[in-house]
């Protein structure tokens, strides 16, 4: 972890915190949206750029190092990122490779972007702010390069509430009959069966088991009325999680969950998806339900109070259908987090 490093301008995070958040990776952005023409991004308060020169995909600090213009108001010429202020333009690893002002003259060593590492991978363009070592620890998705499994990359959306609080909707298992009853959720069906999360190396994981259908409400689905539901949740700490869900006749149904922290109070949403059933179904549909789906915790998340995620087990109650919850917090805090997640 780099010790000496400047935080970002107007932080929102208390700096032990964010020091701990950046060595992870975040996805910024989806792939396809990518191109030569500059994107503007934003991870824990870092005003970020992406763009791809040649076949080679740059992730950098958005500000020009001559005047401190954001490059994301630039444009592409085929040969990198033009800044609009003096027309400066970065290339290959964000190194400027040209200066109209001075075409004659040798271009300083330090006229370069301060690029971070970037790959891409379910669709999203992934960075990480303060790598440790060598490793691309990036969480994995279940089936998603399995040729029997499609692949479909939801848009992306943005909540306005800090990133731990969604990632806990997320593995919550006891509020389906109460905030999902226009999507899957069932209000005659509430009672949680005991189950228990089981650590992982980077995080835990949870095989839930019940009676609560995953088929959209209207839709004839094919389980028999007797038929037990699995959910299996993977955790990668921080703020990633997948879901598989067992369908009848061995379906299976991959959401990637991933949370990437704008800022403390702001979340930007990426959500893929890998299913092997139903691929015969327009994928705007999958878009959409998906979206509704995320849009019912939207409005629980938003409204949450405190806006922190609190760390401390004594702030809040529990109830025995919080295992998952309970192992989420304590395992940010075996990272060192705040005790009161502060935001």
């Amino acid at each position: 972890m780099i010790k000496d490093r400047t935080l970002p301008l107007q932080c929102t995070f208390v700096e032990s915190d964010w020091r701990i958040l950046a060595t992870h990776w975040y996805p910024i952005a989806q792939a396809s949206v990518v191109g030569e023409q500059p994107i503007k991004a934003m991870l824990l308060d870092e005003p970020l750029v992406a763009y791809r020169v040649a076949s080679e995909l740059v992730v950098a600090r958005d500000v020009c190092p001559h005047r401190g213009v954001p490059l994301s108001m630039g444009q592409a010429d085929g040969q990198g990122v033009v800044c609009p202020y003096h027309g400066l333009r970065f290339g290959h690893g964000g190194k400027c490779n040209k200066v109209p002002a001075s075409p004659n003259a040798a271009i300083p060593s330090r006229m370069q972007l301060y690029t971070y590492p970037a790959v891409e991978r379910y669709g999203l363009i992934w960075t990480c702010l303060d790598p440790q070592g060598e490793g691309v620890d990036i969480p994995k998705m279940p089936h998603w390069d399995e040729p029997e499994f499609q692949q479909i990359v939801c848009p992306a959306f943005e909540v306005q509430a800090f990133a731990g609080r969604q990632v806990e909707g997320f593995l919550d298992v006891a509020h389906f009959g109460f905030v999902h009853t226009d999507t899957f959720g069932d209000p005659n069906n509430l009672e949680i069966p005991p189950y228990r999360p089981t650590p992982t190396e980077q995080g835990f994981e949870v095989r839930y088991l019940s009676t609560v259908g995953n088929y959209p409400i209207g839709i004839d689905g094919k389980a028999p009325a007797d038929f037990t539901w699995l959910r299996h949740f993977e955790v990668h700490l921080p703020f990633t999680a997948t879901l598989t869900v067992h369908f009848p006749e061995n379906g299976r149904l991959v959401i990637m969950n991933a949370a990437s922290p704008v800022s403390a109070k702001v979340t930007r949403m990426f959500a893929p998806i890998a299913r092997n059933f139903d691929k015969d179904l327009p994928v705007e549909d999958c878009h959409a339900f998906n979206l509704r789906v995320f849009e019912e915790d939207r409005a629980i998340v938003e409204a949450q109070k405190p806006e922190r995620l609190p760390l401390d087990p004594a702030l809040e109650v529990h109830i025995p259908a919080d295992m998952s919850s309970i192992a989420y917090r304590k395992g940010l805090r075996s990272q060192g987090l705040s005790q009161f997640f502060l935001s």
